[in-house]
């Protein structure tokens, strides 16, 4: 590439400038670099700075994957990285006067980061200056006039050359060409080296009254540019006093922003001379540049220097006014100086927060520590003013870690995130800089938390009761059961199924399917209460996160009775499986008494359980009387002469359902003499015990204890009878009831005799009808001593 002036550059001088230095810093997750490359300016576009990824160790072929990038800065786009294996090279043409103007250190820092994990690299690249630039000065030509009275040894300073580039390679040397009245010396101020004319010999305008010179200026370049000056040097006639100004250099101070109209100083100079040769006026010097002009005026009578534009310290920090005193004489006699006007900072300036976001959307599990963005404060004032404190406002789960650069920051996580709690955070940033007053910037960033699979299902209740009724349809639903999951899309999408068991629960639980979405639980089959009273089972609900969760309920069902069941009658009970029966009881039998008891049984329980008895028909409703809640058959009153021997009862036994369900049962009375009662009596209580045996595994056991007892009785009482008695004029005894032991008896009297009816206790409920004879034995009444009374067992 070709300078300013000509010279032609090497691209390939940048391969020689490598890092000079390297510092890791870990940072949590996060590691931190610094390198630092040099380059010349004008090299060309496309040329390599350096190995970013070798320097820093990076594998260069995960450097596309985890997207190694610069981010964003002031004049990042002046170089380019190569994701391919990690070289830095020029990516625009740089010109190192137009960044860095008048600047020692001309260095454009950059940030790189990589990804997976997270890493932040600040490479700082210089731009070394190169001699591109030859000296110049203001004019091509400058004219002096000197009094020829002028003594030799005077000094008059030239107007200084300019060069942008810096360091050695700015204007080194002037040069005067050959003569043998003046010389040249070179004057260092802060920022330029001035040249300054010297008169060696005594000047006389009648031998010559111009001399023609060249002053050269040279920079310290290899090989050097320069620039030349033509100075003619008028010799005038008498004004022998120059204005002399009070001090060489003025220093003074403002404060920037100060208002327009604003005297900043007042120079003076003076003049020995007389009239006009001693009037002065001022003026700025040729070399003042722009920004003086525009920024302050000068008064050329008084001296007075002035604002006239915007004194920012941001933009300049100093202004050098060089000034000039010349007097009216002829020639006019000069004076120079100069005005150091240094601006004091103000606090005019709001720290400017910038964010390079990584990602708005983190997860919830993100363990604290995790970057989120990254964040630089600057402030444009200098001092306590320039300097930042960045905070984050309010209590969120967030942090600012500093960085090794100042007033840089990465937004940090620094607690547990709930998307459940908290699904969004709006975070914001406040920097503050220490001036007085303090001026702030506040920065808002969005922050969205993402859902990850770390909450269970959980039903609406747990457990679940069902009250089923018995004889449900095969098929149906029969109860839904619901979950819910604070988690969001899929990791809430609730899948449903049944829990298999072992054992009851395993069988039952076959009958049952559930709806894997909806969670509608249905019976594959119909329950019967009688069969089947409860059970339970477990639904569970897993969700369909990666990896899945999951939660169940237990399910107890009740299955509730229905009135399905007819009341079923066990007495009476005839061979042939009809509800029929005859009962035959004595003619003499007393009102109230027990003629026989229906007993009936319903599968059902509760109120569809309940049985109710009545009689449906009757053929006398005087003479018997049925119990509503036993099924008793009593006599009402006693029997007469005329009260037919043959009675016939319907009895309608029905449950208390709310649909009531019965049955029936005929019983036929008959009327007999007391003998032949107790002697029918005798065998239907057998035929009614074979039966029952038939029914129930106990009545059998009960039967064959009864016959062992009735056996002993009959060896005991054979002993200790005496008589009999033909008087067979009776009475009865008053009823034994039941005691609740194996066997029961009833006793009564027939003249002298004493009888006794020993038989098996059939069930509850069951009825012993007096009056038959078989089994009966005969016992004297060892409480009389005259009469034999005799005591007969019936079983």
């Amino acid at each position: 590439m070709m300078g300013a002036k000509g010279q032609r550059r090497r691209p390939s001088c940048c391969r020689c400038c490598w890092a000079v230095g390297m510092l890791l810093l870990f940072l949590g997750e996060n590691v931190f670099a610094q390198l630092r490359y040099s380059v010349p300016e004008e090299t060309q576009v496309g040329s390599a700075v350096g190995n970013v990824a070798k320097d820093l160790g990076l594998d260069v072929n995960t450097l596309r994957a985890r997207k190694f990038r610069i981010v964003s800065g002031p004049n990042y786009s002046l170089f380019r990285l190569n994701e391919n294996n990690g070289v830095l090279y020029v990516g625009k043409p740089i010109d190192r006067e137009e960044l860095c103007d008048g600047t020692a250190l001309c260095l454009i820092n950059l940030k790189i980061v990589v990804e997976s994990p997270l890493e932040i690299h600040y490479v700082g690249v210089e731009i070394t200056d190169i001699n591109d630039h030859s000296p110049t000065f203001p004019e091509n030509e400058q004219r002096l006039e000197i009094a020829e009275h002028t003594p030799p040894g005077t000094r008059f300073q030239i107007d200084a050359a300019r060069d942008p580039d810096v360091g050695s390679l700015s204007v080194r040397v002037y040069k005067l060409s050959s003569n043998n009245v003046f010389d040249v010396e070179i004057r260092d101020s802060e920022e330029e080296k001035i040249p300054v004319l010297v008169l060696k010999k005594p000047l006389d305008r009648e031998q010559k009254a111009e001399h023609r010179l060249v002053l050269s200026a040279l920079d310290g370049g290899s090989p050097s540019k320069s620039g030349s000056l033509n100075l003619t040097v008028i010799v005038l006639d008498t004004n022998d006093n120059r204005p002399v100004f009070s001090k060489d250099t003025y220093n003074v101070a403002i404060s920037e922003n100060a208002p327009i109209g604003t005297i900043v100083i007042r120079i003076n100079a003076t003049d020995l001379d007389e009239g006009s040769n001693s009037d002065i006026e001022y003026s700025f010097g040729k070399m003042q540049n722009k920004k003086v002009h525009n920024t302050f005026e000068l008064d050329r009578i008084t001296g007075e220097i002035r604002i006239k534009g915007n004194v920012d310290f941001e933009e300049s920090e100093i202004y050098r006014l060089n000034l000039q005193a010349s007097d009216k004489g002829q020639p006019p006699g000069k004076a120079e100086s100069r005005v150091v006007i240094k601006v004091k900072d103000v606090n005019d300036n709001q720290p400017d927060i910038d964010v390079t976001s990584l990602s708005n959307l983190i997860p919830e599990d993100s363990k604290p520590g995790t970057v989120i963005s990254l964040i630089s404060v600057r402030d444009r004032d200098s001092g306590l003013n320039g300097k930042v404190i960045c905070k984050i406002l309010g209590d969120v789960p967030f942090d600012l870690t500093p960085s090794i650069e100042e007033n840089m920051y990465s937004l940090v996580t620094k607690g547990r995130l709930d998307r459940e709690l908290v699904s969004h955070y709006d975070i914001t940033i406040t920097a503050t800089d220490c001036g007085q007053p303090p001026l702030s910037t506040v920065k808002k960033l969005s922050v969205q938390v993402s859902d990850v699979n770390d909450n269970r299902p959980i039903f609406s209740q747990n457990p679940y009761n069902l009250y089923l009724v018995e004889n449900n349809v095969a098929g149906a639903s029969i109860l839904s059961v619901s979950a819910s999951d604070n988690d969001l899309n899929e990791n809430a999408a609730i899948l449903y199924h049944i829990a298999r068991g072992d054992g009851l629960q395993g069988d039952m639980t076959s009958f049952l399917n559930v709806n894997s979405e909806t969670g509608q639980i249905s019976a594959l089959k119909s329950f019967d209460y009688e069969t089947l009273k409860t059970f339970q089972f477990q639904v569970v609900a897993t969700d369909s996160g990666t990896p899945s969760l999951s939660s169940n309920v237990t399910v107890n069902v009740f299955i509730l009775d229905q009135n399905d069941n007819t009341p079923v009658i066990l007495f009476p009970l005839s061979s042939n499986g009809s509800a029929e029966g005859v009962v035959e009881i004595p003619r003499n039998m007393e009102a109230r008494k027990l003629v026989t008891k229906v007993r009936a049984y319903d599968a059902d329980i509760g109120y569809n359980g309940w049985l109710l008895f009545s009689l449906q028909e009757v053929s006398d409703h005087s003479l018997f009387g049925l119990d509503r809640y036993t099924g008793q058959i009593r006599t009402l009153r006693s029997f007469t002469e005329t009260d037919e021997a043959e009675h016939k009862l319907v009895i309608l036994v029905k449950d208390n359902g709310n649909v009531s369900l019965s049955a029936t049962a005929s019983v036929t009375v008959k009327l007999v003499e007391p003998k032949e009662a107790f002697a029918a009596s005798d065998v239907k209580s057998s035929a009614t015990d074979d039966e029952d045996s038939n029914v129930t595994f106990y009545l059998m056991l009960t039967l064959g204890s009864v016959s062992v007892l009735f056996i002993i009785s009959i060896i005991v009482l054979i002993a200790m009878q005496c008589s009999k008695s033909t008087d067979y004029t009776s009475k009865y005894l008053q009823e034994t009831n039941y005691d609740g032991t194996l066997c029961h008896s009833i006793q009564y009297r027939s003249g002298d005799k004493r009888y006794m009816l020993v038989g098996p206790r059939m069930s509850i409920g069951s009825t012993i009808v007096p009056g038959s004879h078989a089994n009966t034995l005969v016992l004297p009444d060892r409480r009389k001593t005259s009469d034999e009374v005799s005591l007969e067992i019936f079983i």
